[in-house]
């Protein structure tokens, strides 16, 4: 029975409507403020964009019908937000940023009705929006080994106290509400024993202290320090079971992963096009730049490294709509889509020249927003790594096995 990678009809009207929306109402936008989104004008810039995209039925695509969203699967979701990437603004403009995307996602699944009428609906209908607390500053905390978490939350009558510092929180400046990982139970560096709280911004004790200077400019509400002191969190706001922050935070991360590909592959696709455009104008030793081989070698690896993204992209969102964990297939499109959006677009300012590194085209400011993607959302390393021991655990176990018949 052959495969079927072709999407709806209606799928794709949607897919051309973005592509539309985003060429005439974000783009211009994007190249005006040279790609910053505070520049631009922040939250006031998000609701007139926000507006937009209702009007043109394609607002939030991702979110629950039920909250105006168009409920689309994860399968589905690929080239919409692929196309909507091709701005750095389009994730803002359609409401399927991070952190936002993620966390409605996530509080679809989990949340309690009281949780879903006081937090998911204004999420998902961009009334609000939000940050998922969870990374802290070094030397300890919770980063890359969220077994590293020290932020706690203490039970007191009627619900729990929560202290601790968090770094890099995406979306604090301006959120309505925070979701916190803390830890209640056992120690920094053992595993388990966190919690997911949800707290409005204006509770007693939270303070975002600052901006952290990053890089990228187009994540609305910054990357920011915040910190949580003696913050309570009544038991109607705890997000799942208790101390079972970790299982309930894959709901989220595996497909928020995943739609970070979809984002940024729009964004080295239109880095590659730009490029393209240029060696097939430019000329230079005798011709055109696109008929030397060194310049073709570049374009096919970047239609090569392209490709292999989008099939690894497909992949990993068939098995999540299939309900699967997909740890693996996760795992591996993040890293290699992460690193193949950097390589497409140094190959793009290289074939550009001098106006690859200019502010004349959007590469160089495409590279500064796809760079940071091989650490957000877990560095290539630690995604290298849990790979290789799910491959040897499995080998071990298919060893044990034959053992056993032996």
């Amino acid at each position: 029975m052959p495969i079927d990678l072709s999407y709806s009809p209606e799928v794709d009207d949607l897919v051309a409507r973005t592509s539309e929306f985003i060429a005439e109402q974000v783009l211009p936008v994007e190249n005006r403020f040279d790609g910053d989104i505070e520049a631009a004008g922040g939250d006031d810039l998000r609701r007139e964009l926000n507006a937009k995209a209702k009007a043109a039925g394609i607002f939030a695509p991702h979110a629950p019908v039920e909250y105006g969203g168009l409920g689309l699967n994860m399968s589905d979701r690929s080239p919409v937000f692929t196309a909507a990437g091709a701005s750095t603004f389009g994730p803002v403009a359609l409401h399927i940023g991070a952190p936002d995307e993620g966390n409605i996602h996530m509080l679809a699944h989990i949340a309690s009705e009281h949780q879903r009428d006081k937090y998911l609906g204004p999420l998902a209908t961009g009334e609000v929006r939000s940050a998922f607390a969870m990374t802290e500053p070094a030397p300890a905390g919770a980063g890359a080994d969220p077994n590293q978490l020290s932020t706690t939350a203490t039970k007191v009558d009627g619900g729990w106290t929560i202290s601790g510092r968090k770094r890099f929180i995406t979306g604090a400046d301006g959120a309505g509400f925070y979701i916190i990982m803390a830890r209640t139970a056992g120690q920094v560096g053992d595993r388990g024993g966190a919690t997911m709280f949800l707290a409005p911004a204006e509770t007693s004790g939270i303070s975002v202290d600052r901006h952290v200077n990053v890089i990228d400019k187009s994540m609305i509400g910054g990357h920011c320090e915040v910190t949580f002191a003696d913050v309570f969190v009544p038991d109607e706001d705890v997000l799942g079971e208790v101390d079972e922050g970790y299982r309930y935070a894959q709901v989220r991360l595996g497909p928020a992963r995943m739609t970070h590909v979809m984002r940024w592959l729009g964004s080295a696709q239109r880095a590659h096009a730009v490029a393209v455009d240029y060696v097939r104008d430019r000329d230079g030793f005798g011709g055109k730049l696109a008929d030397l081989g060194m310049i073709q070698q570049m374009v096919a690896d970047n239609e090569i490294d392209l490709a292999a993204a989008r099939a690894l992209l497909q992949r990993a969102c068939y098995e999540l709509d299939q309900g699967e964990h997909a740890s693996d297939s996760t795992s591996i499109a993040k890293t290699f889509g992460a690193e193949a959006f950097c390589r497409v677009a140094d190959r793009s300012i290289q074939m550009c020249g001098g106006l690859g590194v200019s502010a004349d085209l959007p590469l160089a400011r495409l590279a500064d927003e796809l760079r940071p993607f091989r650490i957000y959302d877990g560095p290539s390393e630690v995604h290298r790594w849990a790979i290789a021991k799910r491959a040897v655990g499995r080998a071990r176990k298919a060893a044990q096995r034959r053992g056993d018949h032996a």
